[in-house]
């Protein structure tokens, strides 16, 4: 470890600062990697004030929102900024036709009006201990050294126990442990971390301003839209994690972020922290294209037939709109980015350098008498071809049955089948009552069934266009012989017949339960035969997929040799644990002839504004803010009011709601998507094209302050003018 380290020490110096907008780092090796080429770039704060395991720096205010997203805190007294996408679903957890907050916004305008957030979590990262020495010595002496344990989530979670009692790590409440393999699992690392599940929900502007441009305009720049929303911490009398509970107090936290109102010139340095979820930088070129075909092929034509009917039935009722909102705003997104990235890996010529890394990989090896990498590149090849058809058949359940139908939701009624099957009358009793209670959350969660209805007949549809007759789920046997072929025949059984066709069909069933009924009920046979699809395929791709993964991680071992060996960029893909990425605020050329700046401002909002169009339509009162440039000390030097900003770092899903960071540390603006342009980055950066796009954090609170009228909440913040 200490000699990897000295390596990467003397390398890092050979970096040269073109090279330093790619990468997502870890924070454990930023003095090691990255001090020399941030400073060269403009960094003015030491590194250690970044991440400093012994002591409080910027990383302790970073926090994972829920599962999926970044958030930051800004006061001393919890409260987190992210972004309003991140919050969505909590906003409309809220919303109802009466108070529609997803609409017309919320601001609480006192503690007491703080929403309870159910489900929603923030986490902090504790501290993180590079312990790939242990895990690979616990891997010698596992029961299946020739297994798969050395990516098992379960398996790695064990060591992670382990080794936290022989090193006498005790676990407070709310504590947690995670340990993650990275570089295909090449190293190993331990996450510490801190949950608090006591978040409410503090301020969202209505989505006019937060979701502006909504499906138009996502992915793209320029951009215009106030992305963000406030969310606080809460915690018991010690300040530890605790459940919900009215007598719960604020989180006082000793190190909120500092903001500044100075802005940004083009060229300024800039850095991020947060969570990215998933990138595939070592993908050898025939990858991409599997890539391309299956999973990114189903999205795009899957999602978006759904969407449309979606669309459709939101915008005729505000019922309906609230419901689906956050359902058809993640569907969307993805959607888009599979779009955009498939454009993308063409336009750029991404296999023409994908197939130049790999010579250049393959090349060195030979030249040192090696030929590992070699045999893994062929290996990896084989299995792409081999496991085509099957993954391409898993793509279509998955997003045609089960994300496209949500009524696939339904319960398990094993227990019930198998009480049945023994005759036990006390058992079905109890089976029966466990049954109710979890049909009557389904029913809950699906109060529109004829749009349900009509999505399950579009998903069939689109699936049966895309799998062969005699590739397709078991259920089509049954479509083709009870209903000659007409899976919208099928469709209306399942919903007039099935016991989860309805509240009255259930309760009738429930009253006198018989096994068969139960085992001809047609939900449950759809739902078994999904699964069964699911399994099928999973077991064609099994063995497979086990060597693909030995077969990339020697791979990936070769790439970070060479690489070492070349003083190139080192860093692992990413997984969804806290990182570090560092750039300038830059402009870019998406085509010839054109040239876009590195910020918009409210002009371009009024610009858009389109009445007519839900997705560009302009509050009244920022229109009046607009006319009269009520901007306070938020606007430019130049009168105008600065709303969003662009940066090359190096960034993905997951670090939405990420803090961007001045050169003095301190924050400017959020992290909130990325230009279409660049959604090739989830697999291979582009330096001159990739931009992460941010609310620039005068426009956030401007909003607040001066739009919103909670000044209060300005009050609680850091603030450097």
């Amino acid at each position: 470890m200490k000699r990897f380290l000295l390596t990467v020490a003397i390398l890092s110096s050979a970096y040269t600062a073109s090279k330093a907008d790619e990468g997502m780092w870890m924070l454990t090796n930023l003095k090691e990697q990255n001090a020399t080429a941030m400073m060269e770039l403009g960094l003015q704060i030491p590194v250690e004030s970044i991440y400093n395991p012994d002591s409080v720096s910027l990383k302790d205010a970073i926090v994972q929102f829920g599962g999926g997203c970044t958030g930051e805190v800004i006061s001393g007294e919890g409260l987190v900024l992210t972004n309003h996408h991140c919050g969505y679903a909590y906003i409309q957890q809220h919303s109802s036709v009466e108070h529609d907050y997803l609409t017309d916004g919320f601001w609480a305008m006192s503690r007491r009006e703080e929403l309870p957030c159910k489900g929603l979590s923030v986490t902090f990262i504790d501290r993180i201990l590079d312990i790939t020495g242990y895990v690979q010595e616990q891997l010698k002496h596992d029961p299946d050294p020739q297994g798969v344990n050395y990516l098992s989530p379960k398996y790695l979670k064990e060591v992670a126990v382990r080794f936290a009692l022989e090193e006498g790590l005790t676990l407070p409440k709310g504590y947690k442990l995670e340990l993650k393999a990275f570089y295909g699992g090449n190293r190993y690392y331990l996450f510490i971390k801190k949950v608090y599940t006591d978040i409410r929900m503090v301020g969202a502007p209505p989505s006019s301003i937060g979701k502006f441009g909504a499906d138009t305009d996502n992915w793209m720049w320029p951009r215009h839209t106030g992305d963000f929303s406030l969310f606080r911490i809460y915690a018991n009398a010690n300040g530890e994690p605790a459940d919900y509970s009215p007598v719960n107090m604020p989180l006082r936290v000793k190190n909120p972020l500092k903001i500044s109102l100075k802005g940004y010139n083009e060229g300024d340095f800039a850095f991020v922290m947060g969570f990215p979820g998933t990138t595939f930088r070592y993908m050898i070129s025939s990858e991409v294209r599997e890539r391309m075909e299956t999973t990114n092929f189903m999205r795009i034509h899957v999602r978006d037939a759904r969407q449309q009917l979606l669309n459709k039935e939101m915008q005729a009722d505000d019922a309906t709109r609230i419901h689906y909102a956050a359902v058809y705003a993640r569907s969307a997104n993805a959607w888009k980015n599979a779009l955009g990235m498939n454009e993308g890996l063409v336009d750029l010529d991404v296999f023409d350098a994908k197939r130049a890394q790999e010579q250049e990989l393959l090349q060195w090896e030979a030249a040192r008498g090696d030929t590992a990498c070699a045999a893994a590149y062929r290996r990896i090849e084989e299995i792409v071809k081999y496991r085509r058809q099957a993954l391409y058949h898993q793509q279509a359940i998955q997003e045609a049955l089960i994300t496209g139908m949500d009524f696939m939701r339904i319960p398990s009624t094993t227990a019930l089948e198998n009480a049945l099957k023994e005759k036990n009358s006390k058992h079905i009793r109890l089976a029966a009552d466990s049954l109710k209670l979890a049909a009557d959350k389904y029913f809950r969660s699906v109060p529109f069934p004829q749009v349900e209805r009509d999505v399950a007949k579009e998903m069939m549809r689109v699936y049966a266009e895309f799998i062969p007759a005699e590739q397709r789920i078991s259920i089509f046997k049954i479509i083709d012989k009870r209903f000659k072929g007409d899976a919208n025949r099928f469709i209306d059984a399942c919903f007039e017949h099935s016991m989860f066709g309805s509240r009255e069909n259930f309760e009738e069933f429930i009253e006198k339960p018989t096994l068969h009924k139960l085992e001809s009920d047609w939900m449950v046979l759809f739902k078994y035969s999904i699964m069964d699809g699911l399994l099928q395929t999973a077991l064609v791709m099994q063995n497979a997929n086990k060597e693909y993964n030995r077969a990339h991680q020697v791979w990936v071992k070769g790439m970070m040799d060479m690489r070492l060996a070349k003083g190139l960029p080192i860093y692992p893909d990413a997984n969804l644990t806290l990182r570090f990425t560092y750039g300038q605020v830059l402009p870019y050329s998406p085509k010839d002839g054109e040239v876009y700046k590195t910020y918009t401002t409210l002009d371009g909002v009024m610009a858009k504004e389109d009445p007519d169009n839900w997705e560009f339509v302009v509050p009244g009162k920022l229109k009046e803010l607009y006319r009269a440039k009520d901007y306070g000390h938020y606007a430019l030097a130049n009168a105008q009011m600065p709303v969003c900003f662009i940066v090359n770092t190096d960034q993905t899903g997951g670090n939405s709601g990420s803090p961007v960071f001045n050169a003095r540390g301190e924050l400017i603006g959020t992290g909130f998507d990325r230009n279409y342009e660049g959604l090739t980055g989830d697999i291979a950066f582009h330096p001159t094209l990739q931009r992460a796009l941010c609310v620039d954090i005068r426009y956030t609170l401007f909003i607040i302050d001066k739009f919103a009228g909670a000044s209060h909440l300005i009050k609680e913040m850091d603030i450097v003018e």
